[in-house]
């Protein structure tokens, strides 16, 4: 499963919402792993799902064919742990 974390530059917010998504995943006992990107990369990258901001979410589900899931705290474990169990939910993986 490939999940790509974005942010406007794929630097700063992007890599904080990865490396949680990385211990959600460790913590689910999966090997999956997350990629972190910037907002017009992630138009041309295959993945499964997007991961970011309430913000930027609303646009982006315009402009992608993958679910996109916004995430409020990107430093709270708890809350992307949940947001990553009703992805792999969705996607039955």
């Amino acid at each position: 499963m490939t999940i790509l974390a974005v942010c406007g530059f794929g630097i700063g917010s992007s890599m904080l919402l990865k490396m949680s998504i990385d211990k959600a995943f460790r913590s689910l006992g999966r090997p999956d792993e997350a990629k972190n990107t910037d907002l017009l990369m992630c138009k041309s990258t295959a993945c499964d799902a997007i991961f970011t901001s309430t913000q930027m979410a609303p646009d982006l589900r315009e402009e992608v064919n993958v679910p996109v899931y916004a995430v409020k705290k990107y430093m709270d474990l708890e809350e992307v742990k949940q947001v990553l169990q009703q992805c792999i939910a969705d996607l039955g993986k």
